[in-house]
């Protein structure tokens, strides 16, 4: 290439660098643009109105869970311009519309939306249906609709005035009762040559079962089916009382569905509404003719009077913080697996939620601290830290209450022994007092299908001995079991003394064994049946708070740049509204079937292989129901 040649392409090559340069700045500034465009809008709009006569629109998306799971600011941006975001719903939330629009004029019904209501804890659908049965005092009316239910959504619906379903929907109303279904690796590994020492206290303790056995072992079996046999007596009770029926009435609908189906060829809808599970069979505009003859009609919008719980509750002002100064009850929530460090929110880090913990500890305000704990436990350590933290509050003079949602089993249970009171609901999960390790040796299938072999020398015994590559160290299961043993010893220390028990009395009602809370309050697990609300009450008594004491909700503060995001979001549907694009709703999941389906086997698997201990001890409990 000659000189002119070579210019003639640097320069080209400049030009176009150039002018992706201009297209990124310019890319750039019309997104900051739009971003202050979209924030100037929401703060001269100002907030959303409530209006007269409106039905408050409950609509719960995915799981309903005790805390929001932590997103990035990227995640956050991304659901701002897709609309999308996480399939979760705040219990809080809920519960606190439902309970504000009982006495507020301008709310005459509640509209339940419950078609995209994803399974939830029990303890969860418990406190949602009370608040519903609490609202039906005021003599207003609640609706439920779906297009079909499942068992954790009609749990709810039971407890509306009138439950809708969709005739021509496949769905009705599906229950199939309370199960623990895991897949057991023992075959496979056995076939890989992949080996799985594990060291555990209690023959209970069946997190690491799937690894060493084909199926449950006759203890597990035992254990699983007392608690959920307790679980699903009391979502059948609930649900008969609400619809006027006896539980033999509401078993026999899940033990004769067959039949059913078959003499109303195969139309589910019909057989709840025989069965009297449902009050109308009705399509989306016939139920929403039934909400204008209630509220009246939104002409503007052809649509019934309403109002969605986001908008009402920011309209509200909602009451997070609580009223300000004065003497407080610092709530502070303990959700998901306990893991080692900071972790975002939804999930429990040792060092992360110990930091909250202190917050309110070191406020001069706060009398009394009420740990919400909805967990399955994770790192002992973890566990220990936070325990730690607690412990000093009550050092400092500060009341601890544990208030317990849908599990709060082994170190979910650890954290919880630092309290003055340990409330739980009867369907609570909780229990699984035990520890276990584990350690995966690899080195047979990686000679047999690889032909890798690790060999070498070492100073010591030890030398090498954590390698997974290599075979294992019968002296390192030695060194590991005794740990395990004396970190079960500390549990049953902590434990007894918590509860005032000998360390041979909380040993025989241990050994990793589940227990429901009504189960555990027979045992001295826990003090108080009850729910949150129960046990911010019980910590302002024992603080002797007067009645115009404020809850004070302690979470992490997050930083500038994603609650200027979430505060974009929040403005998001008034911006739409503004200039007549409407809601738009949810889009379903566009995982296939089967490949979900995959997703949720696995899950439980990945969960435990995502648990990080320093020492690689772990008071965990896989202990969900589906």
């Amino acid at each position: 290439m000659n000189q002119g040649s070579r210019k003639l392409a640097a320069g080209a090559l400049s030009g176009l660098w150039r002018a992706l340069d201009w297209i990124r700045r310019g890319a750039a500034n019309l997104l900051f643009l739009a971003a202050v465009v979209a924030l100037a809008w929401v703060l001269l709009a100002g907030g959303p109105k409530v209006p007269d006569g409106a039905a408050l629109v409950v609509r719960p998306v995915g799981q309903v869970v005790e805390q929001l799971t932590g997103a990035s600011p990227q995640g956050t941006l991304t659901a701002l311009v897709t609309g999308g975001g996480p399939d979760e719903t705040l219990l809080k939330d809920l519960l606190d519309g439902i309970r504000l629009a009982k006495d507020d004029r301008r709310i005459k019904a509640i509209y339940l939306d419950l078609g995209r209501m994803e399974g939830s804890g029990m303890t969860k659908l418990e406190d949602l249906r009370a608040a519903i049965s609490d609202f039906r005092k005021s003599g207003k009316k609640v609706v439920a609709y779906s297009d079909g239910y499942t068992q954790g959504p009609y749990a709810v619906a039971a407890a509306a005035d009138e439950v809708w379903v969709n005739p021509f929907a496949l769905g009705g109303v599906v229950v199939e009762g309370l199960g623990r279904w895991r897949n057991y690796y023992k075959e496979a590994l056995d076939r890989l040559g992949v080996e799985v020492h594990v060291f555990r206290v209690g023959e209970y303790k069946s997190a690491v079962e799937p690894y060493l056995r084909t199926g449950p072992s006759p203890e597990a079996r035992e254990a699983d089916l007392k608690w959920l046999g307790d679980l699903w007596n009391g979502w059948v009770n609930a649900v008969a009382e609400s619809r006027k029926l006896t539980p033999a009435e509401v078993r026999a609908y899940v033990d004769g569905m067959a039949e059913r189906m078959e003499r109303a060829q195969g139309d589910m809808a019909r057989v709840a509404l025989e069965a009297r599970l449902v009050d109308k069979l009705g399509t989306r505009d016939q139920v929403r003719a039934r909400m204008i003859e209630l509220v009246g009609e939104d002409k503007k919008e052809k649509t019934f009077q309403q109002v969605s719980l986001s908008d009402y509750l920011e309209a509200k002002g909602g009451d997070r913080a609580g009223k300000k100064g004065g003497d407080a009850v610092a709530v502070v929530v303990a959700k998901g697996d306990i893991l080692d460090g900071k972790q975002p929110a939804g999930t429990i880090g040792g060092d992360s939620t110990a930091a909250l913990i202190r917050k309110a500890r070191q406020d001069e305000k706060v009398k009394a601290i009420v740990l919400r704990v909805d967990s399955p436990g994770g790192s002992a350590f973890a566990s220990e830290v936070i325990r730690r933290e607690l412990w000093l509050a009550r050092e400092a003079g500060k009341k601890v209450v544990v208030s317990m949602g849908s599990l709060a089993a082994s170190g979910g249970y650890w954290i919880s022994t630092a309290s003055d009171e340990i409330w739980a609901s009867p369907s609570t999960i909780t229990g699984s007092i035990g520890i276990f390790g584990m350690f995966p040796t690899v080195d047979k299938p990686l000679a047999k299908y690889l032909g890798i072999r690790v060999d070498g020398v070492g100073t010591t015994r030890l030398s090498g001995a954590f390698r997974p590559g290599r075979p294992f160290e019968p002296e390192l299961g030695r060194i590991a079991q005794a740990g395990i043993n004396r970190g079960y010893e500390e549990f049953l220390a902590r434990v007894a003394e918590a509860r005032k028990l000998t360390r041979d009395e909380v040993d025989r009602i241990a050994r990793g064994r589940v227990w429901s809370g009504a189960d555990a309050r027979e045992r001295k697990l826990v003090d108080k049946l009850g729910g949150l609300p129960e046990a911010i009450a019980s910590a302002a008594e024992l603080a002797k708070l007067g009645k115009d004491h404020r809850t004070w909700w302690v979470e992490e503060e997050l930083p500038w740049k994603q609650r200027l995001v979430r505060g974009l979001m929040g403005g998001q549907a008034r911006l739409a509204r503004a200039f007549g694009l409407g809601a738009a709703e949810p889009e379903p999941p566009l995982l296939p079937p089967v490949a979900r389906a995959l997703g949720q086997e696995l899950a439980g698997t990945l969960r435990l292989l995502s648990l990080r201990d320093p020492a690689g001890v772990y008071a965990f409990c896989p202990c969900d129901a589906r």
